[in-house]
């Protein structure tokens, strides 16, 4: 689920656990930028890769011709390019924070880790 069923704004990530120890982490989570894609760019992304890059073949796995592929992965170029800008923003706002001494080095290290799916 991305989006809250009352009002619709983005859900994040606060809590994971491991389920072979039971161990839990509670705190803000960035998802990597993958994950962050909505439910058909992800579709289409595995597509491409179990194509191994082939969009001919991705086209008709899809079953849709190679312009409407084309747009589509247009759309999820530039879906990924603005993930990437707000990621290279958040990860400025990080610094800033750890240089007014307002974010300890270790949380902002974690969390730009998180950001480029580390």
């Amino acid at each position: 689920m991305k989006a809250c069923a009352i009002c619709h704004g983005a859900l994040e990530i606060e809590r994971t656990r491991c389920p072979a120890c039971g161990m839990a982490y509670e705190g803000p989570m960035a998802q990597a930028r993958l994950a962050r894609l909505g439910a058909e760019d992800q579709h289409l992304v595995e597509q491409i890769v179990l194509a191994s890059g082939n969009l001919k073949e991705v086209a008709g796995v899809l079953q849709i011709s190679y312009p409407t592929l084309r747009k589509r992965l247009d759309g999820l170029i530039e879906s990924l390019r603005s993930l990437r800008r707000q990621d290279e923003a958040d990860t400025r706002n990080l610094l800033d924070q750890v240089e007014h001494g307002t974010l300890r080095p270790e949380a902002a290290a974690r969390r730009i880790r998180e950001l480029n799916g580390g």
